[in-house]
Formats: C-alpha cells, structure tokens, sequence
C-alpha cells in the first residue's frame, strides 16, 4: 500500500464503499451444526452420524454477555450463510479502507 499513489489509494477506497454489502443483510455470529441421536434401539442414527444437520445461529447481542443460540431451519440456511458472508465482507473491507485513511495520514494528504 505504501507504494501506491495517492490517487490510486482514494480510487481504491472509492471502490470499496461502492462494493460495501447492504448493511440490512449483515449478522454477526457463527453457524453451529449438529447431528442428534434420537436414542431408538431400531434407528439408523445408531451406527451413523445421526439425525441432522441441524444447524443453529450463535450470536452475541452485547460483549460480555452469554452467546445465544437460536435454530436455522434448512429453508433459510442458505440466506443466514449469506448475511453471515456479508459481515465478514463488510469487516475485510472496513479494515482495508481504515488502512488507506491511516496510509494517507501518515503521508499527511487529505482525506477527501
């Protein structure tokens, strides 16, 4: 980033706040995925990996508090995924452009 003009620095960042995610489709969190045994002597659970994926959205609504867990049916696996990519995108991105305001901080250029 240091070799790169200052032009090119604030196009760059230009692109990135055009490319940023939809802030309404973000979650913080992880996907948990698990297989239950039901506990039936006759069931194919009992010598596979069980019943499932079922999966479940863990989240933090505060620091210091206790994750909570809440159940993702399959029809909507897929969008929580999404929301889930988006926020790591949108923090990747975030970083970057907090790297380019520092770069051209230093060089003492303006932010604008």
């Amino acid at each position: 980033m240091e070799k790169a003009s200052s032009a090119a620095l604030r196009r760059r960042r230009r692109k990135l706040v055009r490319d940023l995610p939809s802030i309404e489709q973000i979650v913080r969190g992880s996907l948990i995925e698990t297989y239950k045994r039901c506990g039936r002597p006759s069931c194919h659970c009992i010598d596979g990996p069980g019943h499932g994926p079922k999966r479940y959205l863990s989240t933090i609504a505060r620091t210091g508090e206790r994750p909570r867990l809440g159940y993702v049916p399959n029809a909507i696996y897929p969008k929580v995924a999404e929301f889930l990519g988006n926020y790591r995108t949108l923090q990747e991105m975030l970083n970057e452009i907090c790297a380019i305001n520092a770069e051209l901080l230093r060089r003492r250029e303006s932010l604008d």
